[in-house]
């Protein structure tokens, strides 16, 4: 069955822990045995996760198929949303058979045809999570990740550098965390912030504190953005370590690694991309993309 979703096995038991997806047919002891009304509902959950669903959200539809979902003002007939699972079950496909070309390709398609943002958050991340759970339970597919980490890498910077934000606005630096060497998800941050009218300066991974003090000093920047994924980078004595300055600039964290960390009370955490994009948006006097 996990096979059959293109999933990990430990996705299939917690959805069965959580949210009561297990198969029909399991006493305890005994083999878990699906029958086809189990991969329907599955097939379901999976279909709402990629079409951008919370696992809560997704498992209640898939446990009552004909049940709506809540209609938000991107929902209503009149703002048609495009559906997303196409481009992520194709780039997952692609990715696995190591095809470049087309996993850039659909990237492309997806982006020119949803924006950016959704195209991270309905086709880049559940493909990257789909990747994840595979290596964490068979530790393989690390060069899946490496080569969709590429493709985005190569898409996203496309787009941010086809952007022409003005002089005239401070710019907003982005960087990881000492230790830190994930950064894709300041790679789409930038290309969005970009193509809003908002200059970046992309400083990747790894960033010392020593050259983050520096760039902030050189830069005058209206903000700071420092991703975090793992705990164990999320220092807060980095954020407050950060200079003061004339103007003065906002801090913001980033990245899961900071769920439980204590940092500064003037630090503003980010909690997705849209979040960051809209807030530092705002934060420069635009509101709208490009």
């Amino acid at each position: 069955m996990a096979r059959r979703l293109g999933v990990a096995p430990a996705t299939l038991r917690t959805w069965d822990r959580r949210y009561g997806l297990g198969p029909a047919q399991h006493t305890p002891g005994a083999h878990r045995r699906y029958a086809p009304a189990d991969l329907a509902r599955l097939e379901r959950m999976q279909r709402a996760l990629l079409q951008g669903a919370t696992p809560a959200e997704a498992a209640r539809l898939a446990a009552a198929p004909h049940a709506e979902p809540a209609r938000s003002s991107e929902n209503r007939p009149e703002a048609r949303v495009v559906p997303t699972d196409r481009w992520a079950l194709g780039m997952g496909r692609a990715a696995t058979a190591l095809d470049t070309a087309a996993v850039r390709g659909l990237l492309v398609e997806a982006a020119a045809a949803v924006g950016l943002v959704r195209t991270w958050d309905e086709v880049v991340r559940p493909v990257l999570g789909a990747v994840a759970d595979r290596w964490a339970c068979t530790g393989e597919g690390v060069e899946i990740e490496h080569l969709l980490s590429e493709a985005v890498i190569g898409v996203f910077g496309a787009r941010a550098m086809a952007a022409e934000p003005p002089a005239d606005v401070r710019p907003v630096l982005l960087a990881s965390m000492p230790g830190e060497l994930h950064h894709l998800p300041l790679t789409a941050l930038a290309a969005v912030l970009a193509e809003r009218g908002v200059p970046v300066r992309p400083l990747g991974p790894n960033l010392p504190s020593e050259a983050l003090t520096a760039a902030v000093r050189r830069t005058a920047p209206a903000a700071v953005v420092l991703w975090a994924q793992d705990a164990a980078t999320a220092d807060p004595g980095v954020l407050a370590g950060l200079p003061r300055t004339r103007p003065r600039f906002r801090s913001f964290s980033a990245g899961p690694g900071w769920a439980d960390a204590a940092v500064p009370d003037r630090v503003h955490p980010l909690v997705s991309l849209a979040d960051a994009a809209d807030r530092l948006g705002t934060l420069l006097g635009v509101t709208q993309e490009h």
